[in-house]
């Protein structure tokens, strides 16, 4: 018998899913502390969810705060350092010092600006080089956080001990710090005594203003100079950025071709500007971000920049009241008239006038 026809092939189905096996949804409960505490207005369950995660022991978490003060902590640690393994003034300077007069409550520091160079500079220079003599000489009063500064011209006519009448900056290739000391003192006179001395170096200062990043100087004319030690400066009117080295060389400038009337007063404005601008640096809120990071350099370079009879402790307490209360004026010492040998003089009123806002 024939077989019957076949009907048409079922279309194939879809394969099966596996049977979805039973198990119970556990949700977690929240802490006892969340269901206790009102959840915060607006908070969604992921911001409570977010809040949980943070409180959870056994995960640390860093605060900025934290951050910043550890930042610091470091700074400090490494000015120190620095402070203590920096060179400092010789014995002979030290024991030149008037004893009395703290930081904190009362003293004078004399600043003296040499232009020492490296030994392969002289070599380089031959005769003409000779000792390293007194660039500039500055007196700060400091105390109760304020600052008072007295600049003393380098042309100064002044009484040299042992060596007679001489400008007051040929003390210190004669003598050293130990000879400027003294020299000071009787310059001034009016019972002025120096209690701590630094000397600061014109080759390890330009590295403390490169670790701030350079500083920013507004020029009201342009600055021309001559040749002087190998360098020129050429600066127009307005503002510029000046690295550790061209900040150096502007602040040294003494024949300016834009203006040949400038003296040793226009030159001493000058350094007090650099100062400004490095004391702006650091305390600016507008640089405050970049001054943070740069910390632990500046720290660092700023012993390195002097040598003083000065340890840590009377450094930090010295720099840090030029950062809160050193902002005010330089008084510039002049004078009245001018020696055959070039040499300034000073009259006496004006320098116990001086010793008076100085101490003041």
């Amino acid at each position: 018998m024939p077989d019957e026809p076949q009907g048409p092939d079922p279309p194939p189905q879809p394969p099966r899913r596996p049977a979805r096996p039973e198990y119970k949804v556990y949700r977690s409960r929240p802490a006892l502390v969340d269901r206790i505490r009102p959840p915060r207005p607006g908070a969604t369950p992921l911001d409570r969810l977010r809040r949980r995660r943070a409180e959870r022991p056994g995960v640390p978490t860093v605060a900025p705060t934290g951050v910043i003060g550890a930042w610091i902590l470091l700074s400090v640690v490494v000015f120190f350092v620095s402070a203590e393994t920096a060179p400092s003034v010789s014995t002979r300077a030290e024991n030149a010092l008037s004893s009395g007069g703290s930081l904190a409550t009362g003293s004078n520091v004399l600043i003296i600006g040499s232009d020492q160079r490296p030994k392969r500079w002289h070599v380089q220079q031959s005769a003409k080089s000779g000792p390293s003599r007194a660039d500039s000489i500055l007196l700060l009063h400091v105390g109760l956080g304020s600052v008072h500064r007295l600049s003393i011209l380098r042309d100064s006519s002044a009484q040299i001990p042992g060596h007679g009448v001489g400008r007051i900056n040929s003390s210190f290739e004669l003598g050293g710090a130990a000879l400027t000391i003294k020299t000071v003192e009787g310059f001034l006179g009016h019972g002025l005594k120096i209690n701590h001395v630094m000397l600061v170096s014109f080759t390890n200062f330009p590295k403390l203003i490169d670790a701030m990043g350079g500083i920013y100087v507004t020029l009201d004319n342009c600055v021309d100079s001559n040749s002087f030690d190998g360098q020129q400066v050429k600066l127009s009117k307005g503002e510029h950025h000046l690295a550790g080295r061209a900040a150096l060389e502007f602040s040294r400038v003494r024949e300016n071709r834009c203006n040949p009337r400038e003296d040793d007063r226009t030159r001493a404005a000058r350094q007090q500007k650099v100062l400004s601008a490095m004391r702006s640096r650091i305390i600016s809120p507008l640089n405050w971000p970049s001054s943070f990071v740069r910390l632990p350099f500046i720290a660092w370079q700023a012993p390195r920049a002097l040598r003083s009879d000065m340890g840590g402790p009377g450094l930090a307490t010295l720099f840090t009241d030029l950062l809160t209360g050193g902002g005010g004026k330089t008084q510039v010492l002049g004078f009245t008239g001018v020696n055959p040998d070039g040499s300034l003089q000073i009259s006496d009123a004006d320098k116990a006038k001086a010793v008076r806002q100085l101490e003041g």
